[in-house]
């Protein structure tokens, strides 16, 4: 099976994307499936490196990490790294500068789209 899934949110005060990493995760350490996640809007701070949390709060580089521990590929929309100042050499590692245009080839090749 192949997931796609698109985050829209900011990575902290909402947890629509703290829930979509969470299922990323998820589906990503069960055998025989592939999963893409694709960050854009807000959700493209979601793959910035040296996070600093809270202590007991989560930690979306760690939640991302795991899943590109486990196979998993995340794209991080490159206009919206533009918009916020995001540098490649400031994504988490596994992450890279994405496009629209592979967003659109990643869409065509998963079995299931989910966006949050």
């Amino acid at each position: 099976m192949k997931t796609l899934l698109i985050l829209n949110d900011a990575p902290y005060g909402s947890e629509r994307t703290y829930n979509g990493a969470r299922l990323a995760g998820a589906l990503a350490h069960q055998e025989g499936h592939e999963v893409k996640v694709f960050l854009i809007g807000d959700a493209a701070s979601a793959a910035h490196n040296k996070q600093k949390v809270p202590a007991g709060f989560y930690n979306l580089e760690v939640m991302l990490g795991s899943v590109v521990k486990y196979g998993g590929v995340i794209g991080v929309c490159g206009t919206c790294m533009d918009a916020r100042g995001i540098a490649a050499e400031d994504l988490i590692a596994g992450a890279h500068r994405s496009t629209l245009a592979e967003l659109a080839d990643w869409t065509a090749w998963a079995d299931k789209a989910l966006v949050f």
